[in-house]
């Protein structure tokens, strides 16, 4: 067990890294990494077990205690982050799947990776977890609606699908996650420094297959849909700072929401790009999975050197 927990502790320390790892491993070895690609759904589903596994009854109390913060967050996130994503596609004339690609990441919750960095970042990880778990709830509904409304001019949207699959590969195992922390607390406390280890490995399987199956794509156009997500993660985190400081939340809460608003659950929107587009739709989630992490470490390594009173528990878990 205790080297098992070092291992995970490894993974999450250099988790940008390893993703880098799984991009290049899916382009070296595409034809034995496609096959994972089917499996996306499933690897999801046990990351977000995980996610659910980390939450506590006083996660939530950071909505009555601080309502104004999240709902900025939030809804700074299902606002910036889809439109965004549509007009960088759009102005780069990306490929259709691509651009329903972008908006996918766009129309994603917050992804778990995002209250990592924000502890580093020495902002408000109470607030984040908040913020991560309310978008998660909320993304049955919102994300196949705001996908449907900007991608659905260039392709058929199947809204009622995308519903079905997020409540099986996100809202369900995160419900689930959370009652067997309720019901056997004492086994999942011992069980939460692995988790990391856990959700790491998924990520990174998940970005090598779908880098695998898209292969020849990024060899061809690889460059240009990395700076649409370049693009697409860069202007969400400037927008994102300027929202988190006009409203007055706070610095500690405006460095996190500017890390909930530029990093995505990335590896949902694969796993619906895979399920329901084409492997070409979960490209930029893949790429999006790998920058975002790089981006994100480097605000987080900067800000930690200008510390302010974040007030806030350190995570246990990381994702996507």
């Amino acid at each position: 067990m205790g080297v098992l927990v070092r291992v995970a502790g490894f993974v999450g320390t250099w988790f940008g890294l390893l993703v880098v790892g799984g991009l290049v491993v899916g382009l070296l070895a595409p034809d034995e990494t496609a096959t994972l690609a089917p499996r996306v759904p499933l690897l999801l589903g046990v990351i977000m077990f995980g996610m659910g596994l980390t939450l506590r009854p006083r996660d939530f109390a950071v909505l009555g205690r601080r309502p104004r913060a999240v709902a900025v967050g939030v809804l700074a996130q299902y606002s910036v982050m889809p439109l965004l994503g549509w007009g960088v596609a759009v102005l780069l004339d990306l490929d259709p799947l691509l651009a329903v690609g972008m908006v996918l990441v766009g129309a994603s919750p917050g992804g778990t990776a995002s209250n990592v960095v924000v502890h580093l970042a020495r902002g408000d990880v109470a607030l984040s977890v908040a913020m991560t778990t309310v978008s998660t709830l909320l993304a049955p509904v919102l994300t196949p609606l705001l996908v449907l409304w900007l991608a659905g001019s260039v392709l058929e949207v199947p809204a009622s699908s995308l519903v079905l699959s997020i409540l099986q590969v996100v809202l369900l195992p995160v419900v689930a996650g959370a009652l067997v922390r309720r019901l056997a607390p004492a086994a999942v406390e011992r069980a939460l420094p692995l988790l990391p280890l856990l959700s790491v490995l998924g990520i990174v399987v998940v970005v090598a297959a779908v880098v695998g199956a898209n292969a020849d794509a990024v060899r061809s156009a690889g460059l240009l849909v990395l700076l649409a997500v370049v693009a697409h993660n860069v202007l969400g985190l400037a927008v994102g700072r300027v929202v988190g400081r006009v409203t007055g939340v706070g610095e500690a809460a405006s460095r996190a929401v500017t890390l909930e608003v530029g990093m995505q659950n990335s590896g949902l929107a694969a796993a619906l790009a895979t399920a329901h587009f084409a492997p070409l739709a979960a490209l930029p989630a893949a790429l999006f999975s790998v920058w975002h992490n790089i981006s994100g470490s480097a605000l987080a390594s900067w800000w930690a050197r200008r510390p302010v009173d974040a007030g806030a528990r350190p995570p246990t878990a990381v994702g996507g």
